[in-house]
């Protein structure tokens, strides 16, 4: 049983092609409210992963101006990418924090995060090295979230509200022009690494390992044939993950896709976030410091 009295209200959440009025979301290397990009934690951030990446000589450049696509080597970015989602799982402690349009830079020196907050994190850190984003919005059913509140479903919300990051990387050296396709998080981080695939599993939403982190070992998978990943669907048992693919199929969770967005700001100032404001006010004092576990 799931709960739909903490929604926020007045709000229309059906599903799009595309971004509002129809066109592309095209996304951005822009600042944003949400991501700062150019605040100095951010900036400092991003010169010191830069400065581990091999041939980082214009990582910042890229940090300071580089809003084109194709300014940068996709290898390179590639390599940058994996090397922050690394940092941030590492340094930013996963909680369930309730306020997703928390600004980044505020994520940053508070050391802790949801995985909706540490993504955007890393959404930042892409913009300022130049790789612009967007985000896919997705309502995902609230029982995708009961193991990780086993006695507290009746409060669950019945439908969470995603905000799932795309990357543009750069077009490869000599591409005539072609513009570069955008890949999902999960494509970029459990798809374009061979360790990755090699790792593979699924995931069960459960114990210490968030969405956040099983992204850098298995291709979550929100829009594949309705079967759900073998070891979080209906009546799966201990050991049910055992031999699952590198892919892990979620699409089963899926309620409405709402369509692409060049920001997650304008995903959330359409739709709203997950909770109404006075359950985030109640809230965010207890799961703002729960961690995961």
């Amino acid at each position: 049983m799931t709960s739909s009295l903490l929604r926020p209200r007045g709000r229309t959440r059906t599903g799009t092609t595309g971004a509002p009025g129809g066109a592309a979301a095209e996304g951005s290397t822009a600042p944003t409210r949400i991501l700062d990009r150019r605040d100095p934690l951010v900036a400092a951030l991003v010169r010191e992963l830069g400065a581990g990446a091999s041939g980082s000589a214009g990582a910042a450049g890229s940090a300071g101006a580089a809003d084109a696509v194709g300014s940068a080597d996709p290898a390179r970015q590639i390599e940058f990418l994996h090397r922050a989602h690394t940092w941030i799982s590492g340094a930013v402690r996963p909680v369930y924090s309730v306020q997703d349009e928390r600004p980044v830079s505020e994520v940053l020196r508070r050391g802790r995060g949801s995985c909706s907050q540490r993504l955007a994190v890393l959404e930042a850190v892409a913009r300022a090295y130049g790789v612009p984003t967007r985000v896919r919005g997705l309502l995902v059913d609230g029982s995708f979230w009961y193991p990780r509140f086993p006695r507290l479903r009746r409060i669950v919300p019945d439908q969470v509200l995603l905000a799932w990051p795309e990357f543009r990387l750069a077009s490869p050296a000599g591409a005539s022009g072609a513009a570069a396709s955008w890949l999902t998080v999960s494509e970029l981080l459990g798809g374009l690494r061979p360790v990755a695939a090699e790792q593979g599993g699924g995931f069960t939403n459960a114990g210490p390992e968030t969405l956040f982190e099983a992204l850098s070992r298995t291709a979550i998978d929100w829009d594949a044939a309705p079967a759900v990943c073998p070891s979080t669907g209906p009546g799966a048992g201990p050991g049910a993950g055992a031999g699952a693919g590198a892919a892990c199929d979620l699409s089963a969770y899926v309620l409405t896709d709402l369509g692409h967005y060049a920001s997650r700001d304008e995903l959330f100032a359409r739709h709203g976030q997950t909770l109404c404001g006075l359950a985030r006010l109640m809230a965010e004092p207890v799961l703002g410091r729960r961690g995961a576990a």
